[in-house]
């Protein structure tokens, strides 16, 4: 398994880690701050509980932003899979693309709907790379350093998308250009920017949220904001 500076290389990064706000968060966390105690189901409630819409698109990270040129960027695909996957931006883009429209849900609270996105639909990718029959979770991991961790049902949905455009234009790079990924029935930090590695695991790895606090699965109909 490659390490860290494996994975960012020479990719140039502005900005520090925000400690503070971490800190804050966690402090979220044990406080079970921004928490209702309803819940819901896509079916009955197009806004999860707690959530409020907004017209935007707000920005939001750990206070590093990685600068991933087009010639330097690599997708990794490993760990329990018959084919392990290297791929340049180039050759993402070669493979075959779809469109998705969908609501985004925050765990701070926000919400915006019909954000429409272009890129590679995730059963498609996991299709070139094969995953063994023992794979049951996927560990993600950014240029920023950044983790989170899915179930690969959770993972594999149809409508998950690794995403290369927003609204009609490429990504921006506050927002995870060149790539991210969307899991839309999800909170947020589980569709992490600047995505680089995906690693299919037989057991659980819990990423950077999920071990200061944060619920290991993430349901905004749940408000599984923590755990």
């Amino acid at each position: 398994m490659p390490d860290d500076e494996d994975i960012t290389g020479d990719i140039p990064r502005t900005g520090k880690l925000r400690e503070k706000l971490v800190e804050a968060k966690q402090g979220w966390a044990r406080d079970g701050r921004l928490l209702t105690g309803t819940t819901a189901t896509p079916e009955t409630a197009r806004l999860p509980p707690g959530q409020r819409l907004v017209p935007d698109f707000p920005v939001l990270d750990l206070g590093v932003q990685p600068d991933v040129s087009a010639e330097k960027y690599r997708l990794r695909v490993e760990g329990l899979v018959a084919a392990p996957l290297r791929l340049t931006l180039a050759e993402f883009h070669a493979l075959p693309q779809a469109s998705r429209t969908n609501d985004i849900h925050c765990v701070t609270q926000w919400s915006r709907y019909d954000n429409a996105w272009d890129g590679v639909p995730v059963p498609d990718l996991l299709a070139l790379a094969r995953p063994k029959d023992e794979a049951r979770f996927v560990a993600l991991t950014s240029y920023d350093g950044y983790t989170t961790n899915l179930a690969i049902e959770d993972f594999a949905r149809p409508e998950n998308l690794l995403a290369h455009a927003w609204a009609g234009a490429p990504l921006e790079r506050q927002h995870g250009g060149p790539l991210r990924l969307v899991v839309p029935h999800l909170y947020f930090w589980k569709s992490p920017k600047w995505l680089t590695r995906i690693e299919l695991l037989r057991e659980d790895r819990p990423g950077f949220w999920e071990v200061r606090g944060y619920h290991n699965r993430g349901d905004p109909w749940m408000e599984q904001r923590y755990g």
